[in-house]
């Protein structure tokens, strides 16, 4: 559910046209969704083995501190604080308080909305795991349901009348328009990492984080490329390069008038539980940063009743409040981007750090190992150099600001280790 829940959110039901336009025809637009799972199942791959050889809270950040060097960690830590995780939570909320007030016909502004869900899910996730866990499947169950009634429903519906095409923004080179077209497919693919993220808090989990992951991945990569097959049909490839909704069009087609309200009902289902799954997971990166003695040390306490990092909580969920409130959508999702891919990337290389320190030999018998080792996971490397050298070419005012948030960390980063050193010397 954690795996799910990560990965689909609004991507699925919006960045289909952007990908339509830059192919040329339906069967190249279902082989990019394809490519774009397969990339997304070698980075479960290699997710699986690192959570599974460092079954910690925190995921990504304890393998970049193992693996390099405790500033890469600190450096992930912060920027999923400051723009990634943060930043994804205030869009997010602003996604899912645009189309909850449209599924219900309301034309209410929707800040007090997008605030009041993060207040919601916060305060859920606060009182602990077990009740955190149990909203999250539920939203899961729904979103997954909703995106399988489209498919049921849209696979019954004739051939579309013929769309008259339209200038698209395509390349004449079939390889570089191919390669444009995975990036929005990527940006749909992301968050199987943050299952890594509560790793510690998962039974058996050498065993249980693996399955989660691959399961997790694969049903997702179903269910995309099967979505964009329905769009396909219902609108046809010129229709669905044409339209910045293509959820709502296709669902207009298979419902009728009610259409449009139903998947606006859809797609606020599927933002709140990618919401809350943020606020869930990315806690416990800060909590093991303040545990590492390299970040506030409230941070590393539990609560004393529901046993959850509940400062570390606090502490995002006001800067994500803060976030909503002062950027809009785009200008939070163009800056995030960027910063995610390459500690993707890091990541990936990790598994070749630990791959030499403890070769397989000298793990316990049935340990996890990623499949295809060493070509799948260096090609998951590959593939996110390519998405963060495609967003410095196409946004590279918003990669620079990323850029100097993740510097403004290595200052912070001596700070705090400063005053590690001095307190273990002076035996504080």
């Amino acid at each position: 559910m954690v795996v799910i829940g990560g990965i689909i959110g609004a991507g699925i039901f919006i960045n289909p046209y952007i990908v339509a336009q830059r192919l040329e025809s339906s069967a190249l637009v279902l082989g990019a969704w394809i490519a774009g799972g397969l990339i997304a199942l070698a980075g479960a791959f290699a997710y699986a083995e690192l959570g599974s050889l460092i079954p910690r809270a925190g995921g990504q950040y304890v393998y970049l501190r193992r693996a390099f060097h405790p500033l890469a960690g600190f450096l992930y830590g912060w920027a999923l604080l400051l723009v990634i995780e943060s930043g994804a939570i205030a869009a997010v909320a602003i996604t899912f308080a645009q189309y909850a007030l449209r599924a219900v016909g309301s034309t209410a502004q929707g800040t007090p909305l997008a605030i009041a869900a993060i207040v919601v899910v916060s305060a859920i996730n606060y009182v602990g795991i077990r009740p955190g866990s149990r909203v999250l499947n539920v939203f899961v169950v729904l979103k997954v349901a909703a995106l399988a009634a489209l498919i049921l429903a849209g696979a019954l519906l004739p051939e579309p009348e013929t769309v008259a095409p339209r200038a698209t923004t395509s390349t004449p080179f079939p390889a570089l328009a191919f390669g444009a077209a995975l990036v929005p497919i990527m940006f749909s693919y992301g968050g199987w990492q943050q299952a890594n993220y509560v790793a510690e808090e998962i039974r058996d989990p050498e065993r249980n984080l693996p399955r989660a992951l691959i399961a997790g991945t694969l049903l997702v990569v179903l269910v995309y490329v099967l979505v964009n097959a329905i769009y396909l049909r219902a609108l046809g490839h010129p229709g669905l390069a044409q339209t910045m909704t293509p959820a709502a069009d296709a669902a207009a087609r298979v419902a009728g008038p009610t259409g449009e309200r139903l998947i606006s009902l859809a797609i606020a289902i599927s933002t709140f539980g990618f919401l809350h799954l943020c606020v869930l997971a990315a806690p416990r990166v800060y909590y093991a940063m303040a545990a590492d003695g390299v970040f506030f040390e409230g941070m590393a306490r539990l609560h004393p009743r529901f046993r959850t990092p509940a400062l570390a909580i606090v502490v995002q969920s006001t800067w994500a409040i803060l976030l909503a409130l002062t950027g809009s959508y785009a200008q939070l999702v163009n800056y995030v981007v960027w910063a995610d891919w390459i500690f993707f990337g890091l990541s990936g290389a990790a598994l070749f750090v630990f791959r030499r320190r403890a070769p397989i030999a000298s793990r316990p018998a049935g340990s996890y190992r990623s499949p295809g080792y060493p070509v799948v996971p260096a090609l998951f490397v590959l593939a996110a150099v390519f998405v963060v050298t495609s967003v410095v070419r196409s946004s590279p005012a918003q990669a620079g600001l990323g850029a100097l948030l993740l510097a403004t960390g290595i200052p912070v980063y001596g700070f705090w280790s400063r005053l590690r050193r001095d307190g273990t010397a002076t035996g504080t």
